[in-house]
């Protein structure tokens, strides 16, 4: 496994899929885990390297399991090998998307159909047990992780727990996919001719509005790209109801990061700036929820 003290690089190379690897580079990215491309009999391959994270409800059993669905729904590349704290797949040659390319209408669209295909299909490629992730659930899971390791962000806690209850109190119905879960603008890649999603390490059953609200916050889209968003997806511009929904899933999702990064300042191992990322995800957080509760959004 990489624990953050074991060389990437030479854990990818010890793997035992290849017959002559050559060429090993550490990938940019990943804030729970390494990415490392390996070049073996004349194909490129990606290792991604990590350990279960029980914290954050990283099981890399359920990431496997998904990824695997993911490719044969058409979404993600293949899945090659796996071991304990190892999962090789394809290289595909694409750069990851930053917030301001889902600015663009077509590339929004394009966003818009992997999610709705996601939603449409990965149910019927999965098979075996797999994780949901009801982020309430995972709120609550994260806050008492927090209090049980005396964080410095215990007193925004209850506060934080009451507005997450008022949330899942009001977002009523719901239907069941299989969800990415953590779609930031990184996960989603754009090759000459086709789009991809990365990265399943949190994918389980789930709302679709949490995936869109995903998107939204992490791209920072605007409210007019927010309801063609919804309009692309159902096929029809959003009533009262799926906008009063789809907001309140937003504002969880925003939630989550915060709260996901609060548990990392204490957890993780990686060289990240944890503490800037909760500063930052809290004050968007606070000023979505508080649009919300005036009836701005």
């Amino acid at each position: 496994m990489s624990d953050g003290t074991t060389d990437p690089i030479a854990r990818a190379l010890s793997l035992s899929c290849w017959t002559a690897p050559q060429g090993a580079s550490l990938l940019e990215g990943g804030i729970t885990n390494h990415n490392v491309r390996v070049r073996d009999m004349d194909r490129d391959y990606v290792v991604r390297l990590g350990a279960d994270i029980p914290e954050h409800m990283i099981l890399r059993w359920n990431e496997l399991a998904i990824s695997t669905a993911a490719h044969k729904a058409g979404l993600s590349p293949e899945v090659t090998y796996s071991e304990p704290g190892a999962l090789v797949l394809r290289y595909v040659e694409a750069k990851a998307l930053a917030a301001s390319d889902l600015h663009d209408p077509e590339t929004l669209a394009a966003t818009v159909g992997l999610i709705r295909r996601l939603h449409d299909r990965g149910m019927a490629e999965l098979t075996g047990p797999v994780l949901s992730f009801w982020v309430f659930h995972i709120l609550r899971t994260y806050a008492a992780f927090l209090r049980d390791r005396g964080s410095a962000h215990i007193g925004r806690l209850e506060d934080l727990l009451t507005q997450a209850a008022a949330l899942e109190a009001r977002v009523g119905r719901v239907k069941l996919v299989l969800g990415h879960n953590d779609l930031l603008p990184a996960n989603i890649l754009q090759g000459e001719d086709r789009f991809w999603l990365i990265d399943w390490e949190y994918g389980g059953l789930n709302s679709p509005l949490f995936d869109l609200g995903g998107v939204a916050t992490n791209a920072g889209l605007e409210q007019d790209a927010e309801e063609e968003m919804l309009r692309l997806y159902y096929g029809t511009p959003p009533d009262r109801d799926l906008w009063r929904s789809y907001n309140e899933m937003k504002c969880a999702s925003l939630l989550r990061e915060t709260m996901w990064s609060m548990v990392s300042e204490l957890t993780s191992a990686l060289d990240f700036d944890y503490a800037a990322y909760t500063r930052d995800n809290l004050e968007r957080y606070q000023a979505s929820y508080a649009a919300f509760m005036n009836g701005s959004h």
